[in-house]
């Protein structure tokens, strides 16, 4: 007989209708039509209901702390390039205590695969202010209306460094799937945000709100996704309440940051044949390259 905790790691725990039963889906179809070995794949998540994603994918899972996926998902990747490594935030965890780790990740360019399912507020401690809540919004810690401007990830990401960035949409599982594959075979850091609206505590950014204020950039004739200049000016002149979604900038060209610190970068840290002066030696001539 299956006891009440077991079913507790393997059916998701989130309130029905909750978007992130659509990233769950897509990501679960991306890993199948892209015919990955389940036991390559290592799936780290933080805190918030986004957090526990990671039990319910049939893959290698690690629930570590608030606002620190990415610490556990780069330290894993660069032992292991042979894994491939998905980290997945809420926006609170991401954008309040995990922000630094978002950025210094962006510029560095590990070899991961970044993912933010964006509610827009707190939603595993019931609803309180989130750093994208929309400005105005009534909380539980703002009872009068948010006085802050919402974080801008898809901006932050490019303007910090990242190669891939991406957003998707709960409501639109087609594009969400296209999304989710494109990021997971980026070589480099690839962040992908899922505006994901929480059912029970966010009663203004729904599904229905966001169909409003969504730009579908994969629509768009003019609009290329290579471009750093033209998309950094495009993003530039929305409002704040449009949400561009789709493929937004992409940059295949960077090494990543395993290739330029260790050598022998595609064979896994324990099977390489490395000194310690091999070391010293690697990381003087890194010193003088940036020197």
């Amino acid at each position: 007989m299956v006891s009440e905790k077991d079913l507790s790691l393997k059916t998701p725990q989130w309130c029905p209708g909750c978007g992130h039963y659509g990233f769950l889906t897509a990501l679960k179809k991306a890993i199948a039509e892209l015919n990955w070995d389940p036991t390559s794949i290592l799936l780290v998540s933080g805190i918030g209901c986004s957090g526990r994603i990671s039990y319910y994918v049939k893959v290698y899972g690690f629930h570590t702390l608030h606002g620190r996926p990415i610490p556990a998902a780069l330290a894993a990747k660069l032992v292991n390039p042979k894994l491939n490594v998905i980290a997945v935030s809420g926006d609170g965890d991401a954008f309040a205590l995990g922000m630094s780790h978002f950025i210094h990740a962006a510029r560095r360019n590990p070899d991961i695969t970044y993912v933010v399912l964006n509610n827009m507020i707190y939603g595993l401690t019931t609803g309180q202010v989130s750093p994208t809540s929309l400005k105005g919004m009534k909380t539980k810690t703002t009872p009068r209306g948010n006085v802050e401007r919402p974080v801008n990830a898809i901006k932050l990401a490019m303007m910090a460094g990242a190669t891939f960035v991406a957003r998707g949409f709960s409501g639109d599982i087609a594009q969400l799937v296209e999304l989710t594959k494109m990021a997971l075979q980026h070589k480099g850091f690839s962040y992908l945000e899922v505006l994901s609206p929480c059912v029970t505590f966010n009663r203004v950014a729904t599904y229905q709100w966001f169909r409003e204020h969504i730009i579908n950039v994969d629509k768009l004739d003019d609009y290329d996704p290579t471009d750093y200049p033209k998309v950094m000016s495009f993003l530039s002149r929305l409002k704040e309440d449009e949400y561009p979604t789709g493929l937004i900038y992409i940059n295949k060209e960077e090494k990543t940051l395993r290739e330029h610190i260790v050598p022998g970068y595609e064979t896994p840290i324990p099977e390489l044949d490395l000194e310690v002066k091999n070391y010293r030696k690697r990381y003087e001539e890194l010193f003088r390259e940036f020197e």
